[in-house]
């Protein structure tokens, strides 16, 4: 199905005609469903399709349109009547700015495609084959001292890390990695509850969580101000994304502004960082939840790699591996809401879709609609196998989207991980140590709450 723009002088009335969707029950007076994203977002995300396809939310005073099945979300990333807009991202413009990548639209969004394009093409990404490894077995090597290991600390450290090193070419990022970590805990947690109760000037009231709010996004944006003033200063003009920010062009023919810029290097450190950090703590509490993996990812190593460590080159045979990270992802998605906004007045899924509306969908409940697989919530690296993917339909499944906002870093998000899970697989098993705390963590990205682990040496 796809979704038809309606154009007034062709087609005046044909939207206009249409139902409205229904109504999503459980509202309360002025927060609306807000109350009920907030306590168990995966939850009624995920029982919204026994409403249907399409169903309307409360969120304070704003009507925001839901939608559950596959191919109305495919529908939405693909069709020109949406943009990257709606509550997700005005919860975020504070962070990412609205000069970055992940937040415009239109000509400025296929220009900064253009630019940061080049730095993930597949012929590119062997590059940062050695910089991977090394970063995946200074892990390895660090948790060797037994101590039992905070996994977002070092989730978010090795991603940071990989990022900056890779695209960025510095090693000014040693002693920024920490206060990076640290300012992304506090952002996203905060911009999640901002999302789903829009309370606007309220959160600018000085209570203790709005302070610890506005202090970490302001230490984040001088972190970036002091990456780019170091890149700068020093006068080095690496083959890296950085350079290509420094000396990109607009349309007219002139050097990008430096708010572009800084937007720009945020939208690389964070939303990248913070998905892929995400996703390496899923993936450990995977690997301790479920040691047979563990195993079958170590005798797959021993395989295809002997006894010497895994390099870059050996990603595409490690193929239960890579399934066992694209399951993780399933299962367990960092980007698990998203949300687009109408440019018209549209049709969706048989319903009229206003002019000016906000979309928004769960990838978590769509990854987990036992509508698209068989055994829904069973952890199953088989099913993506070439024989078994086929099953699997169109849209229930795509981790970095599609269309002109497919992530352009997925190829390199699959290597880093892959690399990663085999490394940490091969070296360790896993226990969850005392306080520990597996419960997902509801904030703009879906992640372990507090997951405490001891790595056991094979």
């Amino acid at each position: 199905m796809t979704v038809e723009s309606v154009k007034p002088e062709a087609q005046p009335n044909v939207a206009s005609q249409l139902n409205e969707p229904p109504v999503a029950g459980g509202a309360v007076p002025l927060l609306g469903h807000g109350l009920k994203l907030v306590r168990d977002p995966l939850a009624f995300m995920s029982q919204l399709r026994d409403h249907g396809d399409v169903v309307r939310l409360r969120l304070g005073p704003k009507t925001v349109y839901a939608v559950t099945a596959p191919h109305l979300t495919g529908a939405l990333a693909l069709s020109p009547d949406y943009i990257i807009a709606g509550p997700l991202w005005e919860s975020l413009e504070s962070l990412l700015g609205e000069q970055g990548v992940a937040t415009a639209n239109g000509p400025l969004h296929r220009r900064q495609r253009r630019t940061i394009q080049p730095a993930f093409r597949l012929d590119v990404i062997p590059e940062y084959g050695p910089i991977m490894a090394e970063e995946a077995y200074a892990l390895v090597e660090r948790w060797r001292s037994g101590d039992v290991l905070d996994v977002t600390a070092e989730s978010f450290r090795v991603a940071v890390r990989v990022a900056a090193r890779c695209l960025m070419r510095g090693t000014y990022m040693d002693a920024r990695a920490e206060r990076i970590c640290a300012a992304l805990a506090t952002l996203f947690s905060g911009m999640y509850q901002r999302m789903v109760v829009p309370l606007g000037p309220l959160y600018k009231v000085p209570i203790k969580r709005n302070r610890e709010f506005n202090r970490a996004l302001a230490d984040l944006h001088l972190l970036v101000d002091e990456i780019i003033a170091e890149r700068r200063a020093s006068g080095q003009k690496p083959d890296d994304l950085l350079t290509a920010l420094l000396e990109a062009e607009d349309e007219k023919g002139e050097p990008i502004g430096k708010q572009e810029i800084h937007d720009q290097v945020v939208a690389i450190l964070t939303p990248g960082s913070e998905t892929v950090g995400s996703t390496i703590m899923s993936l450990l509490l995977v690997l301790t939840e479920y040691p047979d993996l563990a195993d079958k990812i170590r005798d797959e190593v021993k395989t295809v790699v002997g006894d010497r460590p895994v390099a870059f080159e050996d990603i595409r045979k490690l193929r239960y591996t890579a399934n066992v990270v694209v399951e993780t992802m399933r299962l367990y998605p960092a980007v698990w809401i998203l949300t687009r906004r109408t440019v018209t007045e549209t049709e969706l899924g048989g319903y009229r879709i206003p002019a000016g509306a906000d979309v928004v969908y769960c990838p978590y409940a769509i990854q987990r609609d036992h509508r698209s697989y068989e055994r829904h919530e069973e952890f199953d690296p088989g099913r993506w196998l070439p024989e078994r993917s086929e099953e699997v339909p169109k849209y229930a499944m795509v981790p970095f989207s599609v269309g002109n906002r497919k992530c352009p870093s997925d190829h390199f998000s699959m290597a880093e991980l892959t690399l990663l899970t085999a490394a940490i697989a091969s070296a360790y098993r896993f226990e969850q140590a005392p306080g520990s705390d597996a419960r997902p963590r509801i904030g703009i990205t879906l992640r372990p709450r507090r997951l405490m682990l001891r790595a056991l040496p094979r």
